[in-house]
């Protein structure tokens, strides 16, 4: 066994300002940390080329490095209709890229005000079409949006995917499991505040749950009395050394099996690390 296991970040929005100056640093300290794979999900259709030349560039860094291509819905007011013409064309474009791994970041904020409900639809709608057409799983933005996504995903077939930052009821996280999805836990249920966050992360399937950053969002407990100005996929050990706990398993039991569900869930990204001979995989 290494000394460190291998840990994978299934939600990394390594494109985002906060980490323009310090992305080559950033990335070395996730390796070191044995941090080996990391999805970085795509915001706007305007962001796809800059996202997939990213993983590209830093694969050698990150083996395990790959992305998804999307609409969030945070952003929505940016952009077009036109937009989803654009995304289709850069999916097609990516179909033959093995770092190419499924359509995110999509779905339903009703948390943020301002937000038109209806506009949002139209995008999740449109994409998720797309995903059932290219029959690729999805990336699921889910703030308190459960109820919604599930109604739009019963009728289509898509091959699952991943809700992140999930914190919904257990009947929820239960729906989205029966239709293929894992479900996203990272710092938040690092506070001992977050009763319900850990009673998910407690007493859901260990198969039904994976780890996460959405690193520079979403920083762990201890940021603020650490000076950390954001988050990092390199605290990602450290954060899921306590969601091991919480679950109240070993950590090296915990890696593995949360490197198995996303490689189950995203079998483009489980074909990738297959075909890399240097790879130590999973403890």
């Amino acid at each position: 066994m290494s000394q460190h296991p291998s840990w994978v970040d299934t939600h990394c929005h390594l494109d985002a300002p906060e980490f323009e100056r310090n992305l080559s640093q950033a990335l070395d300290s996730a390796a070191q940390n044995g941090v080996k794979a990391i999805l970085l999900p795509t915001v706007k259709a305007s962001d796809c080329d800059h996202v997939r030349v990213l993983a590209s560039q830093y694969a050698e860094t990150i083996p395990g490095l790959v992305y998804t291509l999307g609409i969030h819905p945070l952003y929505i007011h940016q952009a077009k209709e036109s937009d989803i013409t654009i995304l289709k064309d850069q999916i097609e474009q990516s179909l033959s890229d093995p770092r190419f791994v499924g359509i995110g970041e999509i779905g339903l904020d009703y948390f943020v005000e301002g937000l038109d409900p209806q506009r949002q639809e139209w995008f999740f709608h449109a994409q998720l079409d797309l995903a059932a057409q290219y029959q690729l799983p999805v990336i699921l933005h889910v703030r308190r949006s459960q109820d919604a996504i599930l109604k739009a995903l019963r009728p289509r077939k898509i091959p699952g995917g991943i809700a992140h930052a999930f914190n919904g009821s257990f009947q929820q996280a239960e729906q989205f499991i029966g239709l293929g999805f894992k479900l996203g836990f990272g710092g938040a249920a690092t506070y001992e505040r977050a009763l319900q966050i850990r009673r998910l992360l407690k007493e859901l399937p260990i198969d039904s749950i994976v780890t996460e950053t959405d690193a520079p969002d979403i920083p762990p407990a201890w940021f603020r009395g650490e000076g950390i100005a954001f988050n990092e996929p390199g605290f990602l050990p450290r954060i899921a050394t306590v969601l091991a706990e919480v679950r109240g398993i070993g950590r090296d039991e915990f890696a593995t099996a949360v490197w198995r569900n996303a490689m189950q869930v995203l079998p483009r990204w489980s074909a990738l690390l297959a075909d890399n001979p240097n790879l130590n995989l999973a403890s």
